[in-house]
Protein backbone atom coordinates (compact mmCIF):
# COMPACT_ATOMS: atom_id res chain seq x y z
CA UNK A 1 0.00 0.00 0.00
CA UNK A 2 1.04 3.81 -0.96
CA UNK A 3 1.77 5.29 2.12
CA UNK A 4 2.79 9.28 3.08
CA UNK A 5 3.87 9.62 6.41
CA UNK A 6 4.43 13.25 7.88
CA UNK A 7 6.79 13.63 10.51
CA UNK A 8 5.73 16.80 12.70
CA UNK A 9 8.40 16.85 15.43
CA UNK A 10 8.21 20.62 15.00
CA UNK A 11 5.09 21.63 14.07
CA UNK A 12 3.04 22.03 11.08
CA UNK A 13 2.19 25.02 8.19
CA UNK A 14 0.35 25.21 5.19
CA UNK A 15 3.92 26.07 3.38
CA UNK A 16 6.29 23.57 5.08
CA UNK A 17 3.43 20.88 4.67
CA UNK A 18 3.59 21.84 0.53
CA UNK A 19 7.51 22.06 0.59
CA UNK A 20 7.67 18.46 2.00
CA UNK A 21 5.42 17.15 -0.36
CA UNK A 22 6.83 18.90 -3.08
CA UNK A 23 10.27 17.10 -2.79
CA UNK A 24 8.40 13.70 -3.55
CA UNK A 25 7.30 15.31 -6.25
CA UNK A 26 8.86 13.67 -9.83
CA UNK A 27 9.23 17.15 -11.61
CA UNK A 28 8.88 19.77 -8.89
CA UNK A 29 9.47 22.19 -11.34
CA UNK A 30 6.86 21.57 -13.10
CA UNK A 31 4.50 21.69 -10.51
CA UNK A 32 5.21 25.11 -9.23
CA UNK A 33 4.59 26.13 -13.11
CA UNK A 34 1.02 24.54 -12.61
CA UNK A 35 0.47 25.92 -9.51
CA UNK A 36 1.26 29.42 -10.32
CA UNK A 37 -1.26 29.18 -13.50
CA UNK A 38 -4.50 27.98 -11.51
CA UNK A 39 -5.75 31.77 -11.16
CA UNK A 40 -4.91 32.60 -7.93
CA UNK A 41 -4.91 36.26 -8.15
CA UNK A 42 -1.84 38.28 -8.04
CA UNK A 43 0.26 35.46 -6.21
CA UNK A 44 3.36 33.79 -7.55
CA UNK A 45 4.67 30.57 -5.83
CA UNK A 46 8.42 29.80 -5.69
CA UNK A 47 10.93 27.23 -4.12
CA UNK A 48 13.98 28.01 -2.93
CA UNK A 49 16.77 25.51 -1.65
CA UNK A 50 17.34 26.01 2.76
CA UNK A 51 18.88 24.54 5.35
CA UNK A 52 18.42 23.85 8.32
CA UNK A 53 21.15 22.60 11.11
CA UNK A 54 23.46 21.24 8.27
CA UNK A 55 19.73 19.22 6.24
CA UNK A 56 19.04 20.65 3.07
CA UNK A 57 15.32 21.03 2.05
CA UNK A 58 12.75 23.69 0.30
CA UNK A 59 10.95 26.53 1.63
CA UNK A 60 8.19 28.05 0.09
CA UNK A 61 8.44 31.94 -0.92
CA UNK A 62 5.00 33.19 -1.49
CA UNK A 63 5.08 36.87 -3.31
CA UNK A 64 2.01 38.81 -3.67
CA UNK A 65 1.56 41.51 -6.27
CA UNK A 66 5.56 41.02 -6.50
CA UNK A 67 6.14 41.24 -2.50
CA UNK A 68 7.09 38.68 -0.44
CA UNK A 69 4.84 39.28 3.06
CA UNK A 70 6.21 40.68 5.97
CA UNK A 71 7.68 37.65 8.05
CA UNK A 72 9.92 39.73 10.54
CA UNK A 73 7.47 40.14 13.50
CA UNK A 74 7.83 37.63 16.75
CA UNK A 75 4.31 37.39 16.80
CA UNK A 76 0.95 37.42 15.66
CA UNK A 77 -0.69 41.15 15.27
CA UNK A 78 -3.92 40.48 13.18
CA UNK A 79 -7.16 41.32 12.49
CA UNK A 80 -10.03 40.11 14.83
CA UNK A 81 -11.03 37.69 12.31
CA UNK A 82 -7.75 36.71 10.41
CA UNK A 83 -6.93 33.18 10.67
CA UNK A 84 -3.43 32.66 8.88
CA UNK A 85 -0.04 32.23 10.24
CA UNK A 86 2.24 31.90 7.06
CA UNK A 87 5.43 30.91 9.60
CA UNK A 88 6.74 29.75 12.66
CA UNK A 89 7.32 32.74 15.02
CA UNK A 90 7.11 34.67 11.48
CA UNK A 91 4.27 36.14 10.88
CA UNK A 92 2.13 38.84 9.35
CA UNK A 93 1.51 42.39 10.57
CA UNK A 94 -2.24 42.87 9.45
CA UNK A 95 -3.43 45.73 11.39
CA UNK A 96 -1.83 48.76 9.54
CA UNK A 97 -2.78 47.36 6.53
CA UNK A 98 -6.97 46.86 7.28
CA UNK A 99 -7.31 50.54 6.09
CA UNK A 100 -6.01 49.57 2.45
CA UNK A 101 -7.72 46.00 1.66
CA UNK A 102 -10.91 44.18 1.59
CA UNK A 103 -11.47 41.41 3.77
CA UNK A 104 -13.16 38.04 2.38
CA UNK A 105 -16.19 36.07 3.68
CA UNK A 106 -16.10 32.42 3.80
CA UNK A 107 -18.51 32.86 0.38
CA UNK A 108 -15.78 34.89 -0.83
CA UNK A 109 -13.32 32.26 -0.21
CA UNK A 110 -15.56 29.46 -1.97
CA UNK A 111 -15.94 31.73 -5.00
CA UNK A 112 -12.35 32.30 -5.38
CA UNK A 113 -11.84 28.39 -4.91
CA UNK A 114 -14.53 27.51 -7.27
CA UNK A 115 -12.89 29.68 -9.43
CA UNK A 116 -9.32 28.20 -9.98
CA UNK A 117 -8.34 25.73 -12.90
CA UNK A 118 -7.65 22.87 -10.64
CA UNK A 119 -9.44 19.64 -10.51
CA UNK A 120 -13.26 19.25 -8.49
CA UNK A 121 -11.34 16.95 -6.24
CA UNK A 122 -8.91 19.37 -5.28
CA UNK A 123 -11.48 22.41 -4.93
CA UNK A 124 -13.88 19.86 -2.52
CA UNK A 125 -10.47 19.13 -0.27
CA UNK A 126 -9.30 22.67 -0.19
CA UNK A 127 -12.81 23.87 0.99
CA UNK A 128 -12.81 21.08 3.22
CA UNK A 129 -9.93 22.75 4.71
CA UNK A 130 -11.04 26.44 4.77
CA UNK A 131 -14.10 24.90 7.09
CA UNK A 132 -12.50 23.62 9.84
CA UNK A 133 -10.55 26.60 9.74
CA UNK A 134 -13.71 28.97 9.81
CA UNK A 135 -15.47 26.37 12.21
CA UNK A 136 -12.62 27.12 14.46
CA UNK A 137 -12.05 30.94 13.83
CA UNK A 138 -15.73 30.43 14.60
CA UNK A 139 -15.81 28.95 18.32
CA UNK A 140 -12.73 30.91 19.14
CA UNK A 141 -14.23 34.22 18.76
CA UNK A 142 -18.04 33.63 19.38
CA UNK A 143 -19.34 34.63 16.37
CA UNK A 144 -21.00 32.79 13.28
CA UNK A 145 -19.29 30.94 10.23
CA UNK A 146 -21.01 33.39 8.50
CA UNK A 147 -19.26 36.43 9.96
CA UNK A 148 -15.86 35.24 9.95
CA UNK A 149 -13.67 37.64 7.42
CA UNK A 150 -10.53 36.30 6.39
CA UNK A 151 -8.06 39.18 5.20
CA UNK A 152 -7.36 39.90 1.51
CA UNK A 153 -3.34 40.08 1.43
CA UNK A 154 -2.82 36.97 4.27
CA UNK A 155 -5.44 35.46 2.50
CA UNK A 156 -3.90 34.77 -0.62
CA UNK A 157 -0.95 33.13 0.17
CA UNK A 158 -3.01 31.23 2.85
CA UNK A 159 -5.55 29.95 -0.60
CA UNK A 160 -1.49 29.07 -2.46
CA UNK A 161 -0.66 26.89 0.50
CA UNK A 162 -3.58 25.16 1.14
CA UNK A 163 -4.05 24.47 -2.78
CA UNK A 164 -0.98 23.39 -3.19
CA UNK A 165 -0.74 21.17 -0.77
CA UNK A 166 -4.58 19.23 -1.92
CA UNK A 167 -3.10 19.37 -5.17
CA UNK A 168 0.38 17.61 -4.62
CA UNK A 169 -1.55 14.96 -2.87
CA UNK A 170 -4.23 14.30 -5.27
CA UNK A 171 -0.60 13.73 -7.69
CA UNK A 172 1.21 11.88 -5.12
CA UNK A 173 -1.94 9.78 -4.91
CA UNK A 174 -1.16 7.85 -1.49
CA UNK A 175 -3.78 5.38 -0.88
CA UNK A 176 -3.00 5.85 3.43
CA UNK A 177 -1.87 9.38 5.00
CA UNK A 178 -0.60 8.96 8.67
CA UNK A 179 1.64 11.48 10.86
CA UNK A 180 3.44 11.33 14.11
CA UNK A 181 1.80 13.36 16.88
CA UNK A 182 2.02 17.23 16.60
CA UNK A 183 4.44 19.78 18.36
CA UNK A 184 2.95 22.73 18.90
CA UNK A 185 5.62 24.58 20.66
CA UNK A 186 4.75 26.73 23.94
CA UNK A 187 4.55 30.01 25.15
CA UNK A 188 2.24 32.41 24.16
CA UNK A 189 1.46 34.48 21.10
CA UNK A 190 0.05 38.25 20.57
CA UNK A 191 -2.83 39.18 18.15
CA UNK A 192 -5.88 41.89 18.31
CA UNK A 193 -7.84 40.26 21.32
CA UNK A 194 -4.53 40.05 23.67
CA UNK A 195 -1.47 37.32 24.69
CA UNK A 196 -3.14 33.95 24.01
CA UNK A 197 -1.55 30.61 24.69
CA UNK A 198 0.54 28.38 22.47
CA UNK A 199 -1.59 26.47 20.48
CA UNK A 200 -3.80 29.36 19.32
CA UNK A 201 -7.65 28.63 20.61
CA UNK A 202 -8.36 28.02 16.74
CA UNK A 203 -5.38 25.55 16.47
CA UNK A 204 -6.57 24.09 19.20
CA UNK A 205 -9.67 23.49 18.37
CA UNK A 206 -8.84 22.22 15.53
CA UNK A 207 -6.36 19.48 17.07
CA UNK A 208 -8.76 17.89 19.29
CA UNK A 209 -8.51 14.21 19.52
CA UNK A 210 -5.43 14.31 17.63
CA UNK A 211 -2.39 13.75 19.96
CA UNK A 212 -0.43 16.86 20.49
CA UNK A 213 2.63 17.71 22.72
CA UNK A 214 4.79 20.48 23.62
CA UNK A 215 8.36 20.83 24.37
CA UNK A 216 10.84 22.88 25.43
CA UNK A 217 10.71 25.42 22.16
CA UNK A 218 9.08 29.07 22.82
CA UNK A 219 6.98 29.78 19.76
CA UNK A 220 3.91 28.82 18.03
CA UNK A 221 4.97 25.81 16.06
CA UNK A 222 1.39 24.86 14.52
CA UNK A 223 -0.34 27.46 12.58
CA UNK A 224 -4.17 26.72 12.47
CA UNK A 225 -3.54 26.01 8.52
CA UNK A 226 -1.04 23.12 9.23
CA UNK A 227 -3.18 21.86 11.69
CA UNK A 228 -6.49 21.65 9.12
CA UNK A 229 -4.40 20.51 6.40
CA UNK A 230 -3.55 17.54 8.44
CA UNK A 231 -6.68 16.97 10.42
CA UNK A 232 -8.66 16.50 7.09
CA UNK A 233 -6.04 14.51 4.90
CA UNK A 234 -4.49 11.97 8.21
CA UNK A 235 -6.42 8.97 8.40
CA UNK A 236 -4.36 8.27 11.61
CA UNK A 237 -1.61 10.29 13.90
CA UNK A 238 0.48 7.56 14.91
CA UNK A 239 4.40 6.09 15.29
CA UNK A 240 5.76 5.38 11.62
CA UNK A 241 4.21 1.73 10.41
CA UNK A 242 6.89 -0.18 8.86
CA UNK A 243 7.55 1.70 5.35
CA UNK A 244 9.61 0.79 2.33
CA UNK A 245 10.32 4.17 1.80
CA UNK A 246 11.14 5.78 -1.89
CA UNK A 247 11.39 9.46 -1.41
CA UNK A 248 11.92 11.63 1.47
CA UNK A 249 10.77 15.08 1.64
CA UNK A 250 12.27 18.33 4.02
CA UNK A 251 9.93 20.85 3.84
CA UNK A 252 11.43 23.93 5.80
CA UNK A 253 10.52 26.58 7.71
CA UNK A 254 11.82 30.18 7.61
CA UNK A 255 12.81 30.91 11.48
CA UNK A 256 16.17 28.74 13.07
CA UNK A 257 15.66 26.89 16.13
CA UNK A 258 18.47 24.38 17.81
CA UNK A 259 16.53 21.77 16.59
CA UNK A 260 15.88 21.70 12.51
CA UNK A 261 12.72 23.57 11.65
CA UNK A 262 11.04 21.40 9.24
CA UNK A 263 8.42 18.58 8.15
CA UNK A 264 9.95 15.36 7.03
CA UNK A 265 7.79 13.46 4.96
CA UNK A 266 8.42 9.78 3.36
CA UNK A 267 6.84 8.24 1.06
CA UNK A 268 6.72 4.31 0.35
CA UNK A 269 4.94 0.81 1.19
CA UNK A 270 3.75 -0.47 3.68
CA UNK A 271 5.36 -3.74 3.97
CA UNK A 272 2.74 -6.77 4.26
CA UNK A 273 3.41 -9.88 6.87
CA UNK A 274 5.14 -11.66 3.80
CA UNK A 275 7.48 -9.30 3.21
CA UNK A 276 7.82 -8.70 7.15
CA UNK A 277 9.05 -12.72 7.23
CA UNK A 278 11.75 -12.22 4.43
CA UNK A 279 13.04 -8.94 6.61
CA UNK A 280 13.85 -11.43 9.98
CA UNK A 281 10.51 -10.78 11.76
CA UNK A 282 8.87 -14.18 11.03
CA UNK A 283 12.19 -16.79 11.75
CA UNK A 284 12.21 -20.38 13.60
CA UNK A 285 14.05 -20.08 16.79
CA UNK A 286 14.60 -22.48 19.77
CA UNK A 287 13.23 -23.22 22.87
CA UNK A 288 15.99 -24.81 25.71
CA UNK A 289 13.43 -25.88 28.37
CA UNK A 290 14.93 -28.06 31.76
CA UNK A 291 13.96 -28.82 35.81
CA UNK A 292 15.73 -27.62 38.26
CA UNK A 293 15.34 -27.76 42.28
CA UNK A 294 18.76 -27.77 43.43
CA UNK A 295 20.30 -24.93 42.46
CA UNK A 296 20.24 -21.04 44.82
CA UNK A 297 18.51 -18.51 43.49
CA UNK A 298 21.91 -16.70 43.17
CA UNK A 299 23.31 -19.34 40.97
CA UNK A 300 20.59 -19.57 38.72
CA UNK A 301 20.25 -15.51 38.21
CA UNK A 302 23.88 -15.88 37.32
CA UNK A 303 23.27 -18.15 35.16
CA UNK A 304 20.13 -16.47 33.47
CA UNK A 305 22.29 -12.97 32.96
CA UNK A 306 24.95 -14.84 31.10
CA UNK A 307 23.21 -16.75 28.78
CA UNK A 308 21.29 -13.71 28.07
CA UNK A 309 24.90 -11.38 27.69
CA UNK A 310 26.13 -14.35 25.36
CA UNK A 311 23.37 -13.66 22.73
CA UNK A 312 19.74 -15.52 24.21
CA UNK A 313 17.00 -13.54 23.00
CA UNK A 314 15.16 -14.59 26.30
CA UNK A 315 15.36 -16.29 29.37
CA UNK A 316 13.19 -16.80 32.27
CA UNK A 317 11.69 -19.29 35.15
CA UNK A 318 8.72 -20.40 35.94
CA UNK A 319 8.02 -21.96 39.94
CA UNK A 320 6.96 -26.14 39.48
CA UNK A 321 6.35 -28.87 41.66
CA UNK A 322 8.70 -31.39 41.49
CA UNK A 323 8.80 -35.36 42.32
CA UNK A 324 9.13 -36.18 46.34
CA UNK A 325 6.81 -33.20 46.87
CA UNK A 326 10.23 -30.61 46.08
CA UNK A 327 9.71 -27.33 44.83
CA UNK A 328 11.69 -26.07 41.94
CA UNK A 329 12.20 -24.52 38.40
CA UNK A 330 11.55 -24.63 34.98
CA UNK A 331 14.21 -23.07 32.92
CA UNK A 332 13.73 -21.37 29.66
CA UNK A 333 16.42 -20.30 27.15
CA UNK A 334 14.76 -18.80 23.64
CA UNK A 335 17.44 -18.45 20.94
CA UNK A 336 18.24 -18.50 17.22
CA UNK A 337 18.91 -22.00 15.49
CA UNK A 338 22.90 -20.92 15.31
CA UNK A 339 23.16 -20.36 18.80
CA UNK A 340 21.15 -23.56 20.20
CA UNK A 341 24.81 -25.88 20.68
CA UNK A 342 26.35 -22.60 22.72
CA UNK A 343 23.69 -22.45 24.94
CA UNK A 344 23.36 -26.15 24.99
CA UNK A 345 26.73 -26.23 26.63
CA UNK A 346 26.02 -23.08 28.79
CA UNK A 347 23.08 -24.36 30.56
CA UNK A 348 24.79 -27.81 31.33
CA UNK A 349 27.56 -26.02 32.39
CA UNK A 350 26.28 -23.08 34.53
CA UNK A 351 23.06 -25.16 36.01
CA UNK A 352 22.47 -28.63 37.59
CA UNK A 353 20.36 -30.26 35.12
CA UNK A 354 21.97 -33.81 33.69
CA UNK A 355 19.10 -33.01 30.57
CA UNK A 356 17.79 -30.69 28.00
CA UNK A 357 14.53 -30.83 25.76
CA UNK A 358 14.47 -28.45 22.82
CA UNK A 359 11.39 -27.27 21.06
CA UNK A 360 11.42 -25.63 17.58
CA UNK A 361 9.02 -22.26 17.56
CA UNK A 362 8.43 -20.00 15.33
CA UNK A 363 8.53 -16.67 16.77
CA UNK A 364 7.08 -13.30 15.13
CA UNK A 365 8.57 -9.94 16.33
CA UNK A 366 7.48 -6.23 15.47
CA UNK A 367 10.53 -3.97 14.07
CA UNK A 368 11.43 -2.03 17.19
CA UNK A 369 13.04 1.53 17.37
CA UNK A 370 13.66 3.84 19.92
CA UNK A 371 13.62 8.08 19.76
CA UNK A 372 13.96 10.84 22.22
CA UNK A 373 11.25 13.28 22.27
CA UNK A 374 11.52 16.85 24.50
CA UNK A 375 9.33 17.28 27.27
CA UNK A 376 8.67 20.08 30.40
CA UNK A 377 10.96 17.38 32.04
CA UNK A 378 13.70 16.87 29.96
CA UNK A 379 14.23 14.08 27.22
CA UNK A 380 11.96 10.65 27.54
CA UNK A 381 13.16 7.77 25.30
CA UNK A 382 10.22 6.33 23.64
CA UNK A 383 9.61 2.57 21.98
CA UNK A 384 7.93 1.84 18.97
CA UNK A 385 7.23 -1.32 17.45
CA UNK A 386 4.97 -1.87 14.51
CA UNK A 387 4.28 -4.10 11.25
CA UNK A 388 1.71 -6.74 11.12
CA UNK A 389 -0.96 -3.54 11.00
CA UNK A 390 0.11 -3.23 14.88
CA UNK A 391 1.49 -0.07 16.14
CA UNK A 392 2.50 0.51 19.57
CA UNK A 393 4.65 3.28 21.65
CA UNK A 394 5.71 3.27 25.47
CA UNK A 395 8.01 5.56 27.36
CA UNK A 396 11.53 4.16 28.49
CA UNK A 397 10.07 2.83 32.77
CA UNK A 398 13.81 4.17 33.75
CA UNK A 399 13.09 7.87 32.31
CA UNK A 400 9.60 7.89 33.94
CA UNK A 401 10.32 6.40 37.27
CA UNK A 402 13.48 9.18 37.15
CA UNK A 403 11.69 11.91 36.75
CA UNK A 404 9.02 10.71 39.11
CA UNK A 405 11.75 10.40 41.90
CA UNK A 406 13.27 13.73 41.18
CA UNK A 407 10.13 15.70 41.28
CA UNK A 408 8.36 13.85 44.05
CA UNK A 409 5.71 12.61 41.37
CA UNK A 410 3.64 9.37 40.77
CA UNK A 411 4.27 7.90 37.74
CA UNK A 412 0.61 7.98 36.46
CA UNK A 413 1.28 12.51 37.30
CA UNK A 414 3.89 12.38 35.02
CA UNK A 415 2.32 10.51 32.77
CA UNK A 416 -0.58 13.03 32.63
CA UNK A 417 1.81 16.12 32.70
CA UNK A 418 4.49 14.90 29.77
CA UNK A 419 1.28 13.93 28.14
CA UNK A 420 2.69 11.88 25.24
CA UNK A 421 -1.16 10.17 24.87
CA UNK A 422 0.34 6.42 24.88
Amino acid sequence: MKTLYLECNMGAAGDMLMAALLELHDKPEEFIKKLNSVGISDVVVAAERSIKCGITGTHINVKINGKEEDTEHDHIHQHKHDHHHHEHNHHHEHDHHDHEHNHNSYHDIEHRIGHLNVSDNVKKNALAVYKLIADAESNAHGVEVTQIHFHEVGEMDAIADIVGVCMLIEELAPNNILASAINTGSGSVRCSHGVLPVPAPATAFILKNVPIYSDQINGELCTPTGAALLKHFVKEFCAMPMLSVSKIGYGMGKKDFEKANCIRAFLGDTISCKEVSSAGNNEEVTELVCNLDDMTSENLAFAQKLLLDEGALDVWTAPIGMKKSRTGFCFHCLCSNDKKEKMVSLIFKHTSTLGIRENACRRYTLHREEKIVQTKFGEVRIKTASGFDAHKSKPEYEDIAKIAKENCLSIEEVMKEINLNF
